[in-house]
């Protein structure tokens, strides 16, 4: 890949914020920012024939708002990754994101390091990196977050549950070992009771229900995350 620098849009109808989210992208010399301050102009620019590896767009905008701008820009550019940013803290703006075809979402306020991490992120994408966002009928998996939800609703989840859930999420529709969930969710040092797995996983089926998918139990072979 060319050591130049990669271009993204970066779209919002306030110009401060656009000013501070150009300044941060550009300040590693890794990124040339374009500006844009409605849903129309960013759609202007991505016909202008100018190419962008990413763009970076607000939800909530005077006219066009994001998720419209989002729908406009997978028509013409199926295979353009978008941010969508937001300050709305809800699962469900989320959810409506990335089933019109968002990579990522991110929350306001964020920092310099966050906004970085997300966008190399989904630059990698490309080279074999999965979504960090994986939707399973009603159930959203967001690795970046270490969240989970099921139909809108979240789930509290301890740490070895999303370690159970996280892996047999990104495994969905196959089988996992027992041997590999055990090796994922407790360290060498940890005292392992024979049922400690069972158990994790017989909470996860709990908050999964009614609406989430199935675990299902293999036996002799593992676990499986329902796919359909």
């Amino acid at each position: 890949m060319s050591g130049a620098p990669e271009r993204i849009l970066v779209v919002d109808d306030e110009e401060a914020i656009r000013e501070i989210v150009s300044s941060m992208l550009n300040a590693g010399g890794k990124y040339i920012c374009s500006q844009a301050a409605s849903g129309a102009e960013a759609l202007a620019l991505l016909e202008s024939g100018e190419e962008f590896a990413l763009m970076l767009s607000d939800l909530m905008m005077a006219g066009m708002d994001g998720i419209a701008l989002l729908e406009r820009t997978k028509e013409r550019i199926p295979e353009m990754p978008v941010i969508m940013v937001t300050a709305v803290h809800d699962i469900s703006v989320a959810l409506a994101a990335i089933r019109n075809g968002a990579y990522d979402y991110l929350l306001k306020p964020f920092n310099p390091i966050e906004l970085g991490a997300r966008v190399r992120a989904l630059l990698r994408r490309d080279h074999g990196d999965p979504s960090p966002v994986v939707i399973i009928g009603n159930l959203t998996v967001d690795r970046n977050h270490a969240t989970a939800a099921v139909a809108g609703r979240q789930l509290k989840l301890r740490r070895r549950e999303w370690a159970v859930l996280d892996r047999l999420t990104a495994k969905a529709g196959e089988v996992v070992s027992k041997e590999r969930l055990l090796a994922e969710i407790f360290s060498f040092d940890d005292e392992v009771a024979p049922n400690a797995l069972e158990v994790h996983v017989a909470r996860l089926r709990k908050k999964l229900e009614p609406d989430g998918p199935v675990i299902k139990t293999l036996r002799g072979l593992g676990y499986m995350l329902n796919a359909s």
